[in-house]
């Protein structure tokens, strides 16, 4: 896989050597880009009542991060990521990578997608954070709160849809960038488009690795993107893409260790999709058909003092069709229905080491079937929108699951909005749950919540500054939990929680020059959540004059749970960049984080880096 990225780089290295144009430097300011939204996708509503928030390309670009997480924890008030060490976040021992919105999180209760395809480890149901990479990510639209009305299982606490990048200029436009830093971390990435009429084409390709702040905890990366699309009128689409990931994580286990462990994690995923979309002005939608692959390999340490004699191997897939389509059938209407088909599972068994024989462990699928409708209606010319929804979804494991989402929104002036909503979610147990080791259980019914949400928001100094307040009350329910049955641990449908709390985010850009960002997130739990924190603030200063750019930011974090501890703490963060005036622009960048050195851990036993830097370049073509 590593040659099939270092020939991808040379690919797209030659397309760019061709291009015809040549492209301006981009001077557009870019802190602050954090934009709120009304609409998800699947259903283009103008005035849907969910929290949406859009984070951007030119956020995501000058962040100079190479995953997308770090990224997303910034500029969404609710959410957080757990993280392990200085780059990857593995899977198995040692793993990293929960994400929790609003307290809920873990396993699968917060849905990836790219471009509108879940994304999951079929046979354990977890996300799968090293593939999130932001060079093929144009924006990422975050749901905070419920999705499953669009989504189904797997999006009960929120969703988050990452959107690959397309050409968007006449002819070849793309960039070179690489970087090195602390530890040994180097980082490379490359990607170009091609647009010629209604044809488009673009690919991607990115490496990186790095010793680690520990010994043992070595970790590369490399991800290929393509994709092609074809506008056969201004009103029909047609479009395939496909990306591959490999990637290896060593793992030296907790500190707390007598002997560092000799673990290691082997993945590779591919996912791929085809899709037909049209565009009308009282109708648009479309079809997708995809496939999401895995393969894990995985040496799991020691088992009772003594080095593990096999390794564990998995392989999974989730595939499936979704179809959706949004009408106006009178002023102030829009109606979206859908239909989607997932199928869903794979196989696990050990290997041993010696003569590679196999123990099988599991072999199992789910089929899940699905319909949705949603209705909304303006009325006094936008003033107020009020919407409704019900999806009904059929597992051949479980059976039926309703899911209601209801909820408006208020202007009562132009530069006001007041949201409500009511949402349900809802996550289906996962193989490994299901039929799995001894606590396996095959009668496992979905957990299920109900979301409460209320939102203020404020656009004031002629738009400069943007404010807003979210409320919202989360009553979770039949969460899986093991508990003791006839002397042995069981899954069973046994857990609740309540969560509740606030968040405040706000952008103030003063000048042309000056933008100021800041969110913060209060959260209340009646039970013990780890990686969930109690408070979070996060606040940034941009300062863009000219062609320089700079920015400073804290990240604080008060009371957030690890296994064995609580830990609170701030991290302050700077960036600063330069870009030259050429034809073909080349940006010089360089950023430091947790540059007063703070100690702390997120994994408990996986303490994170000091002060790091990293510098770089970038060249545009």
């Amino acid at each position: 896989m590593k040659l099939i990225t270092i020939a991808a780089f040379t690919m797209t290295a030659a397309l760019g050597a061709s291009a015809a144009t040549a492209e301006k430097a981009d001077t557009t300011k870019v802190l602050g880009e954090v934009v709120v939204v009304e609409s998800a996708a699947k259903a283009p509503v103008p005035l849907l009542p969910l929290d949406v928030k859009v984070i951007g390309t030119a956020t995501i670009d000058n962040s100079s991060e190479t995953n997308l997480l770090p990224v997303l924890q910034n500029h969404v008030p609710g959410m957080f990521v757990t993280e392990r060490g200085l780059a990857g976040y593995g899977v198995s021992g040692g793993a990293a990578g929960t994400v929790n919105i609003r307290g809920v999180g873990g396993g699968n209760k917060v849905l990836f997608l790219i471009d509108g395809q879940p994304q999951w480890a079929g046979v354990f149901g977890h996300s799968l954070p090293d593939t999130y990479v932001t060079n093929d990510v144009e924006r990422v639209e975050v749901v905070s709160g419920p999705s499953s009305l669009l989504y189904g299982s797997g999006a009960m606490g929120g969703s988050v849809n990452l959107i690959t990048r397309r050409a968007d200029k006449e002819g070849f436009s793309g960039s070179l960038r690489a970087a090195g830093g602390s530890y040994g971390t180097q980082k490379y990435g490359v990607k170009a488009g091609y647009k010629h009429g209604g044809l488009r084409t673009f690919v991607a390709a990115s490496y990186e690795s790095t010793d680690g702040n520990r010994e043992g905890m070595d970790y590369w990366l490399s991800n290929q993107f393509a994709s092609v699309s074809y506008d056969f009128s201004q009103h029909w689409e047609a479009g395939a893409n496909v990306m591959l990931t490999e990637t290896k994580a060593d793992n030296p286990g907790s500190v707390e260790l007598s002997q560092p462990l000799d673990m290691w994690t082997k993945m590779f995923r591919t996912t791929a999709s085809v899709y037909v979309k049209n565009r009308y002005d009282i109708s648009s939608g479309g079809i997708q058909a995809y496939y999401n692959y895995g393969k894990h390999k995985i040496d799991d340490g020691i088992s009772r003092g003594k080095p593990r004699d096999y390794l564990f191997n998995s392989k999974d897939f989730n595939m499936g069709i979704t179809a959706y389509q949004t009408v106006k059938p009178w002023q102030g209407n829009d109606l979206s229905i859908g239909i989607d088909f997932k199928h869903w599972g794979g196989e696990a068994w050990n290997s041993q080491k010696a003569d590679g024989k196999e123990s099988p462990i599991v072999d199992k699928h789910v089929n899940e079937f699905a319909g949705y409708a949603m209705m909304q209606q303006a009325f006094w010319s936008d003033r107020l929108s009020v919407n409704a929804g019900v999806r009904l979804e059929h597992s051949s494991q479980f059976g039926n699951e309703w899911v209601p989402q209801a909820g408006f929104i208020l202007r009562p002036l132009s530069a006001s909005r007041v949201k409500f909503s009511y949402s349900r979610g809802f996550r289906s147990p996962n193989i490994r749950e299901l039929y799995m080791y001894g606590p396996r259980n095959a009668e496992l019914q979905p957990e299920s919540m109900d979301n409460f949400e209320v939102e203020l928001r404020q656009w004031l100094l002629d738009g400069r500054l943007n404010a807003g307040l979210a409320l919202y009350y989360i009553n979770g329910d039949n969460l899986i939990q093991q508990v003791m049955v006839d002397g042995a641990a069981r899954n069973m449908n046994t857990g609740s929680f309540i969560n509740k709390g606030f968040e405040i985010d706000a952008t103030y850009r003063l000048d042309d020059d000056w933008t100021f960002t800041a969110n913060y997130a209060y959260l209340h739990t009646d039970t013990r959540i780890i990686a969930a924190p109690k408070n979070k603030l996060f606040a940034e200063i941009g300062y863009t004059p000219g062609r320089w750019q700079f920015s400073v930011d804290v990240m604080s974090v008060w009371d957030v749970y690890t296994e064995q501890t609580a830990e609170s703490y701030a991290l302050l963060n700077a960036r600063v960049a330069y870009t030259f005036p050429f034809q073909k622009p080349l940006t010089l960048f360089a950023k430091g984080e947790n540059l007063t050195a703070t100690r702390y851990q997120i994994n408990y036993g996986f303490p994170m880096p000091r002060a790091t830097v990293m510098a770089g370049a970038e060249w545009r073509f």
